[in-house]
């Protein structure tokens, strides 16, 4: 296996490729990238077993084709060292590769192609394509909500929900609750659910980087897989039942708030600078027009703001984790914000003003 390839055109597909290794493994093999060359095209390949990446180049003129696995590390370190527009000729001999780039030479342990592991290839039941964009805006607007190591392994993840031809994703840890609906209709018949895994997500998103270009989505019974021109993405699914979101939304809120999104993202966060730094809380007083926020500490410090706000009804006070409201302030686009409560043991229902694609939960918090 021989081949020139010019170090920048490498160098974006490997870097994806390699942050799917993981740092410490088990099996030495599952540290190396899979080098596949087939006259001008190379593929690279990196896995956990988890989550499968697949990056393909067009190379410039046709190589001599073959295939062998490298550490990723080194090979990603070696490519961002050396100087940009270079060309990098990689040749592989017995267990050893060797790469030149002007005066550089390094020559780098292989291990044998046929030892790399292959994500399953299972056929899958439900197909359809959706633009990057769309996609990227789906999880932006869901996955700060997942999961990080919960005991609840399927929370530790992104519900995917095809219902009635509309794509919906769904993630909570149990406190609050991030759902965004794609509005336009998806082009596949059947319902289904499935729970990606938060490692797929991160890595999924990583690759939608041209909003415009179609995204081709294949799921199966255990496996999601999505394609673009450059990238060939696989995931394991999470096998677990994922909560019934749909009870976690209240009832019917009465108290209805309508306020600046700016103004109430700048209040909380300078309220949050006093609140306790081990529950976050602050408290959220509600009477005419004006919604007031509170926060205290150990060391009996106080932050009071008042925020101006659309509200007519019955006074009302009830604590959220600050935290929680700041991300979904963070998410959240246009002017006005529509916050909904019914009681002080109620979740809190946030919203865009105008009919939006988002709705979101956050649970409240004894103080």
């Amino acid at each position: 296996m021989k081949f020139t390839i010019s170090r920048d055109a490498l160098l974006k597909p490997l870097n994806l490729v390699a942050g799917v290794v993981e740092r410490r493994q088990t099996l030495p093999i599952l540290a190396n990238v899979l080098l596949v060359l087939d006259g001008d095209r190379l593929a690279l390949t990196g896995t956990d077993l988890e989550v499968e990446l697949v990056g393909r180049v067009k190379l410039a003129s046709a190589g001599e084709s073959g295939e062998i696995t490298v550490p990723a590390r080194k090979l990603a370190d070696i490519c961002k060292s050396l100087p940009e527009g270079s060309n990098i000729e990689l040749a592989a001999g017995e267990n050893k590769v060797t790469l030149k780039s002007g005066r550089s030479r390094f020559t780098l342990s292989t291990l044998p192609a046929r030892e790399f592991p292959n994500v399953e290839d299972s056929m899958g039941t439900h197909q359809f394509t959706v633009k990057q964009g769309q996609l990227k805006r789906l999880i932006d607007r869901t996955g700060f909500a997942m999961a990080q190591q919960d005991v609840r392994y399927y929370l530790n993840g992104m519900l995917w929900e095809i219902k009635g031809r509309q794509l919906r994703v769904v993630a909570t840890d149990g406190h609050r609750l991030a759902m965004c609906t794609l509005l336009e209709k998806v082009d596949t018949s059947d319902d289904t659910q499935v729970i990606l895994p938060r490692k797929g997500v991160l890595e999924l998103v990583r690759l939608l980087l041209e909003d415009d270009a179609d995204i081709a989505i294949v799921i199966g019974s255990n496996h999601i897989r999505a394609t673009t021109d450059d990238f060939t993405f696989t995931s394991k699914l999470v096998d677990g039942k994922f909560p019934d979101y749909q009870r976690v939304l209240p009832r019917s809120p009465d108290k209805i708030i309508l306020g600046s999104r700016l103004e109430m993202r700048q209040a909380f966060t300078r309220a949050a600078i006093l609140s306790n730094e081990k529950y976050r809380g602050v408290r959220l007083k509600l009477t005419d027009n004006s919604l007031d926020i509170v926060a205290n500490n150990p060391e009996q410090e106080e932050a009071e703001e008042a925020v101006p706000v659309e509200y007519k009804g019955d006074s009302l006070e009830v604590g959220f984790n600050v935290g929680y409201l700041l991300d979904v302030l963070g998410v959240l686009s246009g002017e006005q914000v529509k916050l909904s409560l019914s009681d002080p043991n109620s979740s809190a229902l946030l919203e865009e003003s105008d009919s939006g694609d988002s709705l979101y939960v956050v649970m409240p918090m004894r103080l």
